[in-house]
């Protein structure tokens, strides 16, 4: 059995609500010749739903890639609860990742196991010594949740789009994470379960208090769920604030996102 690593020891009461829990300072990352992030800054606060707004191939995902230390920026900063996430080891990013979910584009769950196999996996896979009933307390939480309490021994195939979404939502949200990263969470999804899958996002950040980046070009999807709109342009933060004051300009850099 693998040793348990211990979670960071920071706790939601510890954050002051006005407290930026991430704090990016001028990234930059570049593949061969082609920069991609461009001295970008940010900074979120404490239980805010943040949105990065911008084109396909702005570098939106490559974003909270570096944010989850998926892949290292070439320069700049990035802090999570303090951490400097390109500087820390493997067992430095285990630690700040058990407060941080990732809700994949492509959902990224595990064809040949069941739905309670693939909840399973992340408490099996690194750091808690959990029994077996504390396991399976937690899978049947997380599915409840999403509403698919009663699809634990069914397959990925037998499920729609928008199960699979809630399904890796669920995975998502099991460990309790402080912050969870939304990698597109919408795309392919029809207007009727988009809409589930916004308010499933909603009730989650009220329930646990989450603070929340979500990457999306789905402009409704923004509408309805953004505290703060980010337009990442030209590798940048080119421009930060509310959906309303964002769709209200009259910069046509940023009018080109609300027509």
């Amino acid at each position: 059995m693998k040793a348990a690593i211990s979670p960071i020891t920071i706790s939601k009461e510890q954050i002051p609500e006005d407290e930026n829990v991430i704090v990016i300072k001028h990234l930059f990352k570049k593949f061969g010749s082609n920069a991609v992030l461009k001295d970008f800054n940010l900074k979120v606060k404490k239980g805010k739903n943040t949105v990065v707004l911008g084109k396909s191939g702005s570098g939106k995902s490559v974003l909270i890639k570096c944010i989850i230390g998926l892949l290292k920026p070439d320069n700049g900063s990035i802090t999570v609860f303090g951490e400097d996430i390109p500087e820390l080891d493997e067992e430095g990013l285990d630690k700040v990742r058990t407060k941080i979910g990732f809700l994949f584009q492509g959902n990224a769950l595990y064809d040949s196991m069941t739905i309670r196999e693939n909840l399973e996996f992340p408490l099996r896979r690194h750091w808690f010594d959990l029994s077996e009933p504390a396991i399976d307390k937690m899978v049947h939480e997380a599915l409840e949740n999403v509403g698919l309490a009663k699809t634990l021994d069914m397959m990925p195939s037998e499920l729609s789009g928008g199960m699979l979404k809630r399904v890796a939502l669920a995975r998502t949200i099991i460990l309790k994470p402080e912050i969870i990263l939304y990698d597109e969470p919408t795309t392919g999804l029809d207007p009727v379960t988009s809409k589930e899958i916004e308010n499933l996002i909603l009730a989650l950040q009220k329930k646990y208090q989450t603070t929340t980046i979500i990457i999306s070009h789905d402009m409704t999807c923004v509408k309805n769920i953004s505290d703060v709109v980010v337009l990442l342009l030209n590798g940048q933060c080119y421009i930060e604030g509310s959906y309303e004051e964002l769709e209200k300009s009259t910069d046509e850099q940023i009018k080109q996102f609300f027509e």
